[in-house]
């Protein structure tokens, strides 16, 4: 009997993946949990090897909570400071990869940094930008990202991966009836050059609000319309006026990001990359506590206005790119609360990235590809990848009641 063909859904970067092991400046087997499905526990317990033995009865160690699932049956006990892999060798490679193959890595290792969606009839894949490799082919294209759809055998491994049946009868009065048109529109305002990011994105503000206003109102057949008079106003430059009478109020934003930042440093960050970036941001403001708020937010300004602005103005596309990579692993806006939430979840990964680039910027002088991607790569790492952390943020902000377009559109623009 033939198998039945997949379909799969993919930025075309995707295919071009290839992990480049030793030559990475980071290492995928540290700074986080590596949990061990059932399989591989089993395939470990018989491994006989002199070395690895010893090793696997130290650091392997059975998941008891809930009685340990397939998926997360066991895990692995990392070591010292940075969180680090004991089955790494002096060349950052798998023990058990380098005597066993690749049979023997458990169902996280074999797949990350890849992960995926399943959407109606495919299966959508792309990557974390945790990895640096990855990262790079995912943000440094300067031309418009495309999708590519393809038919495969056999299945990968999905772990369960969550999915989307838009055709639900769940969905009939719901706005994920509609998704593919707010995920096309959403791509295409992200992708619309003729407008600078921080345009892009508060106009997609105002359209995520007017939906969230569609969903309480019980009026979703509504969105089909709304779609299209938002894109007849792109299309005829109609948000151009009222998007540059918008203020900018750089202190606030400073300050609201700044404080988001350190919320997560206080609570530990295992990464001495990311650590790097973050004491770059600060020392390019001069952010210290013998600082005025008002030399704090000169330098702030300075940084951005003879560093920050020049570069990026030239490669606003790796923005764009990293803002359409998150809006597809992601279903947006259905997977971050509310849809407002998940907006709110998209403009905040935008700004906390720009504020410490402006830092950087400040610090060195200017920016480059290299220093565009140590930041990325460790912020998702450390912050994307801390659901803890993210859902902590935003009950915070809503019980301050920050969770607003106008306070989005501070943190957006400078």
């Amino acid at each position: 009997m033939t198998e039945k063909m997949k379909v799969f859904l993919t930025p075309q970067y995707f295919r071009k993946f290839r992990c480049i092991g030793s030559e990475c400046e980071d290492s995928c087997c540290k700074g986080w949990r590596v949990n061990i499905d059932k399989e591989t526990y089993k395939k470990y317990r018989c491994v006989q090897d002199s070395e690895l033995r010893p090793l696997l009865d130290k650091y392997v160690t059975r998941e008891r909570k809930n009685g340990g699932d397939i998926v997360n049956y066991a895990k692995i006990k990392m070591i010292d400071e940075e969180a680090l892999c004991p089955f790494l060798n002096d060349k950052k490679l798998c023990k058990i990869q380098r005597e066993y193959g690749e049979g023997y890595l458990s169902k996280v290792c074999t797949i990350y940094p890849r992960t995926a969606n399943r959407v109606d009839n495919a299966i959508e894949m792309s990557t974390t930008l945790s990895c640096p490799a990855a990262a790079r082919l995912a943000l440094l294209n300067p031309e418009i990202m495309e999708f590519d759809k393809y038919e495969d055998i056999p299945n990968p491994d999905l772990m369960g991966s969550p999915g989307l049946n838009t055709q639900d009868k769940q969905f009939a009065n719901r706005p994920q009836r509609y998704f593919w048109d707010i995920r096309i529109f959403t791509i295409d305002i992200l992708q619309n050059r003729n407008y600078f990011m921080w345009e892009r994105l508060i106009i997609l503000g105002l359209f995520i609000e007017k939906l969230n206003k569609c969903v309480i109102e019980n009026k979703v057949n509504d969105i089909p319309n709304i779609i299209q008079s938002y894109n007849k106003m792109i299309e005829e430059g109609t948000f151009k006026g009222v998007l540059d009478s918008i203020p900018a109020d750089c202190t606030v934003q400073l300050q609201l990001i700044k404080d988001i930042i350190d919320i997560r440093v206080n609570r530990g960050v295992l990464s001495k990359i990311y650590m790097e970036c973050y004491e770059q941001f600060q020392k390019g403001i001069n952010y210290t506590e013998e600082a005025t708020k008002e030399e704090i937010i000169n330098n702030y300004q300075k940084a951005f206005e003879e560093y920050y602005k020049p570069y990026m103005d030239q490669h606003e596309y790796i923005f764009e790119n990293y803002l359409v990579n998150h809006v597809f692993a992601r279903l947006f806006p259905f997977t971050d609360g509310s849809i407002f939430d998940a907006y709110i979840m998209l403009v905040l990964h935008y700004a906390i990235i720009k504020v410490h680039l402006i830092g950087m910027a400040g610090y060195n002088k200017g920016l480059n590809e290299d220093m565009l991607i140590k930041l990325i790569s460790t912020f998702t790492k450390t912050v994307d990848h801390n659901t803890v952390f993210l859902k902590d943020l935003a009950k915070q902000l809503s019980e301050k009641n920050y969770n607003t377009l106008a306070y989005m559109t501070i943190m957006i623009k400078n």
